[in-house]
C-alpha cells in the first residue's frame, strides 16, 4: 500500500520497559484516511526497524457501505518487498509486471519492488457492490544491499500453502521464515521472521529466537515479564532466551523479526540504503519513467 500519511515516521510514543527481556513498548500513530483508520508502528523516532522490517501498518477494521471501498491509485516502490495480509475482506492487486490478484484472508502476497515497481490496491466490483469490511496488515521488508536493485516481481501464496503448527495448544502460522520446526515457502532475501498466533485467555506461548523480534497485539491483551501489553501495542523483545507471552484475554498477535540490515532511508514509498537512489526514484516517478500498472494505466498518485 502507498504511504498515505503525510510523514513516514510516526512520533515517538513509547515507554522504556521495566525488565531486560523487553526493550521497548511502542504505541501506534493513528490516522483516519477517509473511511478507515491506519495504525502505524514502524518506523518510529525511537525504533526504525525490527530485523529487516522497516514499516508496519494495521489498516482497519473498516466498514464500507455498498458503492464504497478501498481505492489506492497506482504508486511506486523501490528497495523493498511489501507483504499484505488480511484478517477480513479482499483487495485487488494490480502491478506493472502484469499481476492481477485478489488478496483474501490467510493469503500471503509478497511484492518485490527491487529496482522499481508500481501497483494499485482497489476492490473488485462485486465486492464494492455490497456492504463489506476490510482489516489487515501492510508490512515492508527492506532488501539487503545486494538485492535492492533486483528485478521487480510478485508472488502469491494461498492460505493452504502457509504451514500451521500447534504449540502448547496455541495455533501458530509461520508466514515467513522458520520457527517451531517448520519453514514457510514464502520467498525471503535475508533472515526473516513473521508469525501469526491466536491465544485464548490464560494460554502462554514461548517466542522463537531471532536476532531481533517484536510482538504486535492486533486484538486482545498480553502479559510478559511483568509488563502489560495492550491492544495495538508493539513490544520489542531482547535476544534473552526463554521469553514467553501470556494472554490475559483472547488475543491475536503478529510476531516479526530477523537479522538487522543496517540503516535505510525512507522517503514517501521509496526505501534505500542510498539517499541518492531515492532522489533518482523520485524524479523517475515525476517524469513518468516507471512502468505503468497493467490494466490500471490512467490515474496515479503524484509525488
Amino acid at each position: 500500500m502507498s504511504n498515505l500519511m503525510n510523514t513516514v515516521e510516526q512520533n515517538c510514543d513509547s515507554a522504556d520497559a521495566p525488565c531486560s527481556a523487553i526493550e521497548t513498548i511502542l504505541s501506534p500513530r493513528v490516522a483516519n484516511l477517509g473511511g478507515f483508520s491506519v495504525r502505524r508502528q514502524l518506523p518510529t523516532a525511537k525504533r526504525k526497524m525490527v530485523g529487516p522490517w522497516v514499516f508496519f501498518d494495521e489498516m482497519g477494521p473498516a466498514e464500507f457501505p455498498a458503492g464504497q471501498g478501498l481505492n489506492v491509485l497506482p504508486h511506486p516502490h523501490i528497495g523493498i518487498a511489501t507483504v499484505t495480509y488480511l484478517f477480513e475482506g479482499e483487495i485487488l492487486h494490480r502491478d506493472s509486471v502484469g499481476s492481477y490478484q485478489p488478496i483474501r484472508p490467510g493469503d500471503i502476497n509478497l511484492m518485490v519492488a527491487g529496482s522499481g515497481i508500481a501497483h494499485s490496491e482497489r476492490e473488485r466490483p462485486e465486492i464494492t457492490a455490497t456492504h463489506h469490511r476490510l482489516h489487515g496488515l501492510q508490512l515492508w521488508l527492506a532488501l539487503p544491499q545486494e538485492h535492492e536493485e533486483t528485478a521487480p516481481a510478485f508472488h502469491h501464496y494461498p492460505e493452504d500453502d502457509i504451514p500451521a503448527v500447534e504449540i502448547d495448544g496455541v495455533p501458530v502460522r509461520v508466514m515467513i521464515g522458520s520457527a517451531y520446526g517448520v519453514t514457510s515457502p514464502v520467498l525471503k532475501f535475508s533472515e526473516t521472521l513473521y508469525l501469526e498466533a491466536t491465544l485464548k485467555t490464560g494460554q502462554t506461548l514461548a517466542l522463537p529466537q531471532a536476532p531481533e523480534r517484536a510482538v504486535y497485539v492486533a486484538s486482545g491483551a498480553l502479559r510478559a515479564h511483568g509488563s502489560e501489553l495492550p491492544t495495538h501495542s508493539m513490544t520489542i523483545f531482547s535476544r534473552q532466551p526463554g521469553v514467553a507471552i501470556t494472554a490475559t484475554e483472547d488475543t491475536r498477535i503478529a510476531v516479526i523479526g530477523g537479522e538487522p540490515l543496517g540503516k535505510r532511508f525512507i522517503e514517501w514509498n521509496f526505501v534505500s540504503s542510498s539517499k541518492a537512489r531515492i532522489g533518482t526514484a523520485r524524479e523517475d516517478w515525476r517524469a513518468g519513467r516507471f512502468e505503468k500498472v497493467v490494466g490500471d494505466e490512467e490515474a496515479y498518485i503524484p509525488y
